[in-house]
């Protein structure tokens, strides 16, 4: 783990701990588990993630773990991370410079589709056609995300047009340039794979979009005005005004 003498990075920081207190009320986390990260410098290998074994719910910016994803020895220190926060992140950081941010959850809509023998998400409304050509489907789950499982999902993210992977028999990770622009991604694909899975609980026909017109949304959305920005500061304005210790 990196030796630093005060605390570094706050705003990002910040913004990584409201995004984790709201996915605890938005539950989208589970128990001790599931891993954020932020990069922070120019070539993405060092990173904040969130402290071994931390309900997501009292993670605050001072807690947070700057790493570097090319210290072999960052398992062996007395704060170390979680072995699959690690092999998962670090390697992503990295393999994936372009992955400023990753996020990997084991949200229940995100799960139940990844749990699918088919885990494609078809463009049936807006949520869905935004995520239109821009996921991949892993289908070689191979246990728990240790070093070497974590390089292989990593070496599956080398696209930068993939930012999200659906992560057969486990989760989801998405990725972004920013924790807005991650959080934004996160939330929006949990909401897109709940519209998806509770319409197929209707047995009736899905009213599925034409390639033409779900590409055409998904490059609509791709960089909508601010959206990702405002949402992750009006996270951070409700929490400010119920006086959470996110930022401390």
């Amino acid at each position: 783990m990196m030796k630093e003498a005060n605390i570094n990075y706050w705003d990002e920081r910040a913004d990584l701990a409201a995004a984790f207190q709201w996915a605890a009320r938005l539950n989208m986390h589970e128990a001790v588990a599931n891993h954020f990260s932020l990069a922070v410098n120019d070539t993405g290998t060092q990173f904040l993630i969130n402290p071994n074994q931390v309900h997501f719910s009292r993670i605050k910016a001072s807690d947070l773990l700057l790493l570097d994803a090319n210290d072999t020895d960052a398992l062996n220190t007395p704060n170390a991370p979680d072995p699959t926060a690690w092999g998962l992140h670090g390697s992503i950081h990295r393999l994936c410079p372009h992955a400023r941010c990753v996020m990997h959850t084991h949200s229940i809509w995100s799960t139940v589709l990844a749990c699918m023998a088919d885990s494609s998400l078809p463009p049936i409304d807006q949520n869905t056609a935004t995520f239109f050509n821009r996921y991949l489907v892993d289908d070689s789950f191979g246990g728990l995300a240790f070093e070497s499982e974590g390089i292989r999902c990593a070496q599956m993210l080398s696209d930068p047009t993939k930012k999200v992977m659906i992560m057969g028999n486990h989760g989801v990770l998405v990725v972004g340039r920013s924790v807005a622009d991650t959080f934004n991604r996160l939330y929006y694909f949990e909401r897109a794979a709940e519209t998806y899975v509770r319409a197929l609980q209707t047995g009736q026909k899905l009213r599925v979009l034409s390639d033409e017109i779900a590409e055409k949304t998904a490059q609509e959305l791709d960089d909508y005005p601010g959206q990702a920005e405002a949402h992750l500061s009006e996270i951070r304005m409700i929490l400010d005004r119920e006086n959470s210790d996110y930022a401390s």
